[in-house]
């Protein structure tokens, strides 16, 4: 097995997260379908953002790491998933290769729903069903998944978010081949773009980085940091219009930005609110940006849910305010995906202060 079909990733230790892409989120329902025993998942999220959880290796069809334990451990836990046959890898990469915009997106580390529908419809399933994530761990439990077994999907979710080319991996196929492939597909529109060129006409094009895009120095004067912001921010536009997508309005565009470009957040807004709404994006996106600027009233059943489900985490009895639900010095917020979004007052404001999740008692308890 070559080197760059086994990535490994250090510990995360002790940190709150929460499944952001969609993508993710299909990984993680994927895990919930499938468990038995529903307190093994909230033990093994509770592991994860403990920091429980080791350096992770992720390698063709698995992902592995040693679990700590409140009782013993390290336990030696894998999650298994099928690799994909070389028929299929076949008929996925010929798709991604044949839509610029489905090209753009995987090399920009994102999964467009259209470019894994595009795959399953020719009878490639990339994001795991029912069933199809197999736990192993060499503990007692007999639950499927035990707890270590869930906190390492909990991170292995994590790791995903950033990059979906972990997916793709233990799918069988590393980043450097899969973007070999690719460009050998793309290669021969590239080389008619060159050879069509008039002497002298054009700047050099020669010279093309992996991802395919030529080497063209900045102009005098322009940080090239601009360049990179400017074009991922036109790309992600661009895919948001084909997909019919709504795009943000002028703030919240200047909050995505900052969220997503820390380097230039100074030059897009300054003050406690912009502040404040940047820590949202970043920790909920856009659904995060809503639930802090514009309460909402939920239906009936969604409260009803979020009180029972409180009702045996928290000694303080919890006020419903529309959308929102306070217990002391902890508030939650529910987004319209259903979703609870966790906030905590600082200097008599109430302040994002995590990810969201679908059960509020998490939050609280």
């Amino acid at each position: 097995m070559s080197d760059e079909a086994v990535r490994g990733f250090p510990a995360f230790g002790a940190a709150g997260r929460s499944a952001r892409s969609w993508w993710v989120r299909a990984w993680v329902s994927a895990m919930e379908d499938t468990a038995l025993d529903l307190g093994q998942l909230k033990k093994g999220r509770k592991y994860a953002a403990a920091g429980l959880v080791g350096p992770i290796t992720v390698s063709p069809g698995r992902i592995a790491a040693a679990v700590d334990d409140v009782d013993g451990g390290p336990y030696r836990t894998e999650l298994r998933l099928a690799e994909l046959s070389e028929a299929d890898w076949t008929r996925f990469l010929d798709r991604v290769a044949s839509r610029a915009g489905h090209l753009a997106a995987l090399l920009d580390r994102d999964m467009p729903h259209d470019l894994v529908a595009a795959a399953d419809d020719a009878g490639v399933h990339l994001l795991p069903g029912i069933g199809d994530l197999d736990p192993e761990c060499d503990c007692a439990g007999w639950e499927l998944p035990c707890r270590h077994a869930a906190a390492l999907s909990f991170q292995a979710s994590w790791l995903l978010d950033a990059d979906p080319f972990v997916l793709l991996l233990m799918r069988g196929k590393g980043e450097r081949e899969i973007r070999e492939e690719l460009e050998s597909r793309t290669a021969p529109r590239m080389d008619l773009v060159v050879e069509d060129r008039t002497p002298g006409e054009l700047p050099e094009l020669a010279e093309f980085h992996p991802a395919g895009a030529p080497s063209i120095p900045a102009a005098p004067g322009v940080p090239a940091a601009a360049f990179a912001l400017l074009a991922a921010n036109a790309s992600a536009q661009a895919r948001a219009v084909l997909a019919g997508e709504p795009w943000p309005g002028r703030r919240p565009d200047a909050v995505r930005l900052a969220a997503q470009f820390p380097e230039v957040a100074s030059r897009l807004g300054e003050g406690p609110e912009f502040e404040r709404a940047v820590t949202a994006w970043t920790l909920g996106g856009r659904a995060g940006l809503d639930v802090l600027d514009s309460p909402w009233t939920p239906p009936k059943a969604a409260l009803a849910a979020a009180r029972v489900a409180l009702a045996d985490v928290t000694d303080e009895e919890p006020v419903f305010d529309r959308n929102r639900c306070t217990a002391g010095e902890v508030q939650v917020r529910l987004d319209r995906r259903g979703r609870w979004h966790p906030y905590r007052r600082e200097g008599g404001e109430w302040w994002p202060a995590g990810p969201p999740e679908s059960d509020p008692g998490l939050l609280l308890g």
